[in-house]
């Protein structure tokens, strides 16, 4: 089997970068986001695969790394980038949507 990483929550920012250097590494990668389509130039850029999958939910995980095992065998990267967050330069993030996320994250009750 191939040396591979699981990206969850893929996408243009960190996540890209991440995989780039993943792939520059020489491992395969199976790129997760709830909308794949939105993931279709960094999978034809890297050769990877997407999976969709909703990282809230415990049974679509499992069902992910059945199928990335299945497929691939057991990852040697998995790193997890899914999350909502406030996003802009510090000085001008609404302080409510970092409230928001941090409340979605249960950092906060």
């Amino acid at each position: 089997m191939s040396r591979y990483a699981i990206i969850a929550g893929a996408g243009s920012g960190l996540s890209a970068a991440l995989a780039r250097a993943a792939a520059i590494d020489g491992l395969k990668l199976v790129l997760v986001a709830r909308d794949i389509a939105k993931l279709a130039p960094l999978v034809a850029e890297l050769g990877a695969r997407a999976i969709a999958c909703d990282a809230a939910d415990p049974q679509a995980v499992a069902r992910l790394f059945a199928v990335a095992e299945r497929d691939f065998g057991i990852p040697e990267l998995v790193v997890f980038n899914a999350g909502y967050r406030a996003r802009g330069p510090i000085a001008e993030i609404d302080p409510g949507e970092v409230e928001a996320a941090l409340r979605k994250a249960g950092v906060l009750s």
